[in-house]
């Protein structure tokens, strides 16, 4: 039993390892922004910071950038279509954004491609569940591994700065979201 939670250790230090080079190797530059009263004014992935900025593209081919959104509260999700605990979440996202959207908040799920079998099986999953918030691919996995994605669904909460105001690995009911959104607007 002891060299079995040892082993496992080891293998979870050497994935953490490989994420962090990946991460690093990956030459995504952010933007910088310019820093408010209410930030840090450093760029990274933890609360107070401004969110890295990126640009990828959606299941319809449109370019769509994080910093395009500034202005809005932004839930920003990652995820993936084979994920049990992803799509449970979907729904409630799908009712969450149908009531919010008028209200200046913004859904941007960041499906990480590259563990699926292939982008239709995101476009066939997001057609029959109905969603209509901007779903966008991560081909290559970088953006997953400069938010430290590794345990999906993990979402973040950006305010209208770009700042990020909480962190939520697993997945977000209904009334989560409205209770991290109210708590920042």
């Amino acid at each position: 039993m002891t060299q079995l939670a040892l082993g496992v250790m080891m293998v979870s230090i050497a994935v953490a390892s490989i994420f962090n080079n990946q991460q690093e190797e990956g030459k995504i530059k952010p933007k910088p922004v310019v820093s408010t009263s209410l930030d840090s004014g450093k760029i990274g992935t933890n609360k107070g910071e401004v969110a890295p900025d990126f640009e990828l593209l959606s299941i319809t081919g449109d370019k769509i950038k994080l910093s395009d959104l500034r202005g809005k509260t932004v839930i920003l999700n990652f995820w993936a279509t084979w994920c049990p605990p992803c799509r449970a979440e979907m729904p409630e996202m799908q009712k969450f954004y149908e009531n919010n959207k008028d209200s200046n908040v913004e859904i941007l799920a960041v499906n990480l491609t590259n563990s699926e079998r292939g982008s239709n099986a995101v476009s066939d999953f997001v057609e029959a569940k109905g969603i209509t918030f901007k779903v966008v691919l991560d081909e290559q996995g970088d953006i997953g591994n400069l938010y430290g994605a590794i345990t999906i669904p993990t979402s973040y909460i950006i305010d209208k700065n770009g700042v990020i105001r909480n962190k939520y690995v697993g997945p977000m009911s209904y009334e989560t979201m409205d209770r991290m959104i109210s708590g920042i607007q």
